[in-house]
């Protein structure tokens, strides 16, 4: 889909605009590294499209119309992009031409009135509520891979325990439970600060199982595994965990179990709420504990609760 050209072959006007962008997001920090690679590489799909569109010479960058960015989504659309993926490219795009009008490039973003399309209306796949709790109790009784390595009692099943509880008591996301340090944990309140999508934070409570399950890896595993000082959980070699290994250990916990998907740590997420509105949590407090900036994206598990209901009721009255 794109063309893959060199930074020299873009227009000095171009490739002055993309490399100052790459700087603000990289200087201020607003959005996850993975965000700011995303967003920078479609900036650069972008304005690669308006060379190849121009025959290069391309239009200056205060002439770019929302027909340009439209013929843009046109492109990744025949290149097989998912309405997902070109709901993010958009908002990539967006952040781009917001940064061109804030630093005076451009007088209004036409990429404002772009419009992402309608994404499938899919449930994301969740636990039920006794199978977490089967979950729960097993996760950490099957060693994980780099356990032989390990003394009695296990560190890594014990750091696996406490992260699994973690997730599912807090709903928070996978990037949210590897960016955690040592004082994020406030003990005497159970509560823990969650650094979030645009790195704005929150409190969220969380109960007496992970409470033990954190205090018998503080006490019993951490020591055993980590090098790295601040740091709440860790590998096996000391250093932060990272995403990859905490959606390892959450696949092989809810792998195996005739009555649960197997889930990534989103899923535990999806799970948490779900089983908090089911049990008649206010939405808005889901949304707080999630750290949902629209209460649009809390509502899904609603529907997701409603569905539930739906197949119990068709399962089981007699006249459904």
């Amino acid at each position: 889909m794109t063309s893959n050209l060199p930074h020299e072959a873009l227009p000095t006007e171009y490739a002055s605009a993309l490399e100052d962008y790459e700087s603000e997001l990289t200087v201020h920090q607003t959005v996850s590294e993975h965000t700011r690679r995303a967003y920078c590489a479609d900036a650069r799909s972008v304005l690669e499209f308006l060379v190849r569109a121009a025959g290069g010479q391309p239009i200056a960058l205060r002439d770019v119309e929302l027909a340009n960015l439209r013929q843009w989504l046109m492109e990744i659309h025949e290149h097989g992009a998912s309405a997902s993926t070109a709901a993010r490219r958009i908002a990539g795009v967006r952040s781009f031409f917001t940064f061109l009008r804030r630093s005076g490039r451009i007088e209004a973003s036409p990429a404002e009135r772009l419009q992402a399309p309608k994404k499938p209306g899919r449930l994301p796949a969740v636990l039920k509520q006794r199978a977490a709790e089967t979950v729960l109790a097993n996760t950490g009784q099957t060693a994980g891979e780099d356990s032989e390595q390990a003394s009695d009692p296990n560190p890594v099943q014990l750091r696996d325990r406490a992260m699994v509880e973690l997730l599912y008591a807090t709903g928070m996301r996978v990037s949210e439970l590897t960016s955690l340090n040592l004082d994020s944990v406030d003990f005497a309140n159970k509560l823990i600060t969650v650094l979030g999508k645009g790195r704005k934070e929150r409190r969220v409570p969380f109960g007496g199982p992970s409470e033990a399950a954190l205090n018998a890896w503080l006490d019993e595993g951490r020591e055993a595994l980590a090098a790295e000082p601040e740091a709440l959980f860790v590998g096996v070699r000391g250093k932060r965990i990272d995403p990859r290994q905490v959606r390892e250990v959450v696949s092989r916990a809810t792998a195996g179990y005739s009555d649960s998907p197997r889930l990534s740590p989103h899923g535990l997420r999806h799970s948490a709420a779900t089983h908090m509105v089911e049990n008649g949590a206010d939405i808005r407090q889901v949304q707080e504990m999630l750290g949902h900036a629209s209460l649009s994206s809390t509502q899904i598990y609603t529907h997701v609760s409603l569905q539930r209901l739906k197949d119990t009721y068709r399962q089981a009255h007699p006249r459904a």
